[in-house]
């Protein structure tokens, strides 16, 4: 579905790329009832964009441009996130467009939503806006995004989920990778993801699109939960160091603003040495980044840092 891009980020993006299944969420998302998918216009990032720009899922139906981001942890910067894919996705639509001419331009409404599944828990469904990352809030910002997040765990927001099933069979096949990686002790993820997916085939649930993308699919969830592994590994080592310098030096708050612009500025990083590795073909050693040593050497060699 999107462009300059070597890899999916995730089964949803994969899910994703099917028309069908991008019609059937956005029937659900909009009590509409649209039954040919081949109404369903695929949008592409086309630009020579780093490859960590990419979104999910982005489509043109009936002239409305949704933007669509799963979501396993929790990101507050979606919104702007979200304005740099609908530009890029605008810039390639209006390529042949007069924009200084007298007649107006008209462009797909865009709706931007985030699905979340990660376990730390969060509201059913809220809002991220645009102005929230303005360093001078304005009482009437002069550009505004909202993303609303919507919470698709077990138990949240039950009428989507039974109006589209593919992501209500998605979530199931999630639910039983955590459920085996919990009673394995946290060990061994791979025979986890691959005994999850034997349950799903047996259980019919999601059993044609498991068994012809099998083994990107045990790729891709395997990449994801070293990744959120490593930046929960790097949120506690921060709060540590936080707490630990703030006692040290009763510099408390000081210490925690600076712990909080450096766990953002690591992420940024590590988003980016893990899309390297992937891209080298070294995803294995995404592992090895929770050594403090190791990971400085790769941000070093991938000039990172």
């Amino acid at each position: 579905m999107i462009g300059n891009r070597e890899y999916k980020s995730d089964v949803f993006s994969m899910l994703m790329e099917d028309p069908d299944n991008a019609l059937c969420l956005y029937n659900a998302m909009n009590h509409s009832d649209y039954t040919d998918p081949a109404m369903v216009e695929m949008c592409t990032l086309d630009r020579g964009i780093s490859l960590t720009v990419h979104n999910d899922a982005s489509f043109v139906l009936d002239m409305n441009l949704s933007i669509y981001e799963h979501q396993s942890t929790v990101c507050p910067n979606m919104p702007v996130r979200s304005l740099i894919y609908f530009t890029i996705i605008l810039e390639g639509m209006l390529k042949n467009k007069n924009l200084y001419g007298r007649k107006l331009v008209k462009i797909p409404t865009p709706r931007f939503a985030v699905f979340y599944n990660g376990e730390e828990e969060q509201p059913e469904q809220y809002e991220l806006r645009l102005s929230d990352s303005f360093e001078h809030p304005m009482e009437h910002p002069e550009i505004e995004l909202i993303c609303t997040v919507y919470n698709i765990n077990y138990g949240k927001n039950q009428e989507l989920l039974g109006k589209c099933p593919f992501l209500k069979e998605y979530m199931i096949f999630v639910d039983y990778v955590r459920e085996n990686h919990r009673m394995n002790g946290y060990d061994n993820l791979e025979h986890s993801i691959e005994t999850a997916i034997d349950r799903c085939i047996e259980e019919d649930v999601l059993r044609d699109f498991l068994m012809e993308h099998r083994s990107e699919v045990v790729k891709v969830v395997k990449l994801d939960y070293t990744f959120d592994r490593q930046l929960m590994l790097e949120r506690e080592d921060s709060r540590e160091e936080g707490r630990a310098e703030g006692r040290a030096e009763g510099r408390a708050e000081g210490r925690a603003e600076g712990r909080a612009e450096g766990h953002s500025e690591g992420s940024e990083e590590m988003a980016e040495l893990a899309v390297r590795l992937v891209k080298a073909g070294r995803a294995d050693e995404i592992e090895r980044c929770k050594d403090a040593a190791y990971r400085n050497l790769l941000l070093e060699e991938f000039g990172l840092k």
